[in-house]
């Protein structure tokens, strides 16, 4: 009897479990799709209403069928702002459950962001340092060795003569010499080494962009997914720079910025020719580009495939650029040379779980490098041809 009361513990246990796993799972799922479908662009979470609604507590508002039934046409309730989503129920009620779930997440601000062209001391700054420590210790040394001849009654010397006595002793040593001008070389060989080596690196580069476009704001605060915008990226070579076009889907109905009133949204109506007042485009206005300085550049000699690192790859686009939602004003986080993407190669494991392009070449992996951990390296990532026409 008691160990049949054990296995009823235990199974309802394991049924709890799946349970609340299947709930994670479900939330999970829903979070990925209420980012990568560009509801962001239009609803907040607990935020205030941007284009659309706020769907905090949508649920009390409406029932689940009619959301159901909304989502998937929402002309039949009279919406022509929102267009139909290609989802199924299934999907809409996971989203439904991480808005159900969601907290808002809480974060830390600053009064001032840290410039990153300030952290740290170039070699130059530091050798004028060890310098200025220099020439104090030796003012200090030599007031000691006044104050200790004052003791003995002995003749002192000024700080000059201190210094030019020393010289002549140091230049009489023939070995202390040699050393001194051994490591001065070395230390200059370094500079000029640190200096070559920079050649074309950009890291920290933040050019001023013709619209003051706030990451911040938009990723960060508004929480869209880098691929509403640059869409390219999961699909194509290049992430690509998003047309006024799509600045538009959410801009036709929001004139004024958090930051920036409505000086900088006028730009973008200026660029597309659009009438804020009526709400309309300007027929046969003649559109003019926004001409946005590009901040992440490799050279000609270099191939790189954002598809094949997003969608393949799984990567998330601040393990390259940095935590773009978290900038005001976009900056080149890291410095893009080819030792840093081999190092990358070297160190990140390869996503094969779940992910559908590896299917073929999974277990071959797997028997080959038993027990292994297997990087990107392993699958030809360090050959030459792969990043070089």
């Amino acid at each position: 009897m008691t160990r049949i009361k054990n296995l009823k513990s235990h199974l309802l246990l394991l049924v709890a479990l799946f349970s609340l796993s299947a709930n994670i799972f479900a939330q999970s799922e829903g979070e990925q799709i209420f980012k990568s479908t560009g509801c962001t662009a239009c609803h907040t979470i607990g935020g205030g209403k941007l284009v659309g609604p706020d769907l905090q507590g949508v649920l009390d508002r409406r029932s689940e069928d009619e959301i159901i039934k909304y989502v998937q046409n929402p002309a039949d309730f009279g919406v022509t702002l929102m267009p139909p989503q290609a989802l199924d129920a299934d999907e809409i009620k996971a989203v439904l459950a991480y808005i159900s779930s969601y907290v808002p997440e809480v974060k830390e601000t600053t009064e001032e962001v840290v410039s990153k062209q300030e952290e740290g001391m170039s070699a130059i700054k530091k050798l004028l340092l060890a310098a200025l420590i220099l020439i104090v210790i030796i003012f200090t040394l030599t007031s000691v060795k006044n104050a200790l001849k004052a003791t003995l009654d002995q003749p002192t010397e000024s700080v000059l003569e201190s210094v030019n006595n020393f010289c002549k002793a140091f230049l009489a040593n023939f070995p202390a010499v040699v050393a001194v001008v051994f490591i001065g070389f070395i230390i200059v060989l370094k500079i000029v080494f640190d200096a070559m080596m920079g050649i074309g690196v950009t890291t920290n580069y933040q050019p001023e962009q013709p619209i003051a476009y706030s990451h911040k704001i938009h990723a960060g605060d508004n929480g869209i997914d880098c691929n509403y915008c640059h869409s390219g990226a999961r699909n194509s070579k290049t992430a690509g720079i998003p047309s006024a076009n799509v600045c538009m889907n959410c801009h036709t109905y929001i004139s004024s910025g958090t930051n920036t009133g409505e000086t900088e949204i006028a730009k973008i109506y200026d660029a597309i020719g659009f009438d804020v007042n009526t709400r309309s485009y300007i027929e046969g206005y003649e559109q003019k580009p926004i001409k946005w300085v590009r901040i992440h550049n490799l050279p000609d000699l270099s191939y790189f495939n954002h598809s094949q690192h997003v969608t393949v790859g799984k990567l998330e686009c601040q393990e390259c650029h940095g935590a773009v939602e978290e900038m005001d004003v976009v900056w080149q986080e890291n410095d893009l040379t080819m030792g840093w993407c081999i190092d990358c190669h070297r160190e990140t494991e390869v996503k094969m779980e779940g992910n559908d392009y590896y299917t073929s070449m999974h277990e071959k992996m797997k028997e080959k490098y038993a027990g292994e951990k297997i990087t990107v390296d392993k699958i030809g990532g360090l050959e030459c041809g792969k990043c070089h026409y």
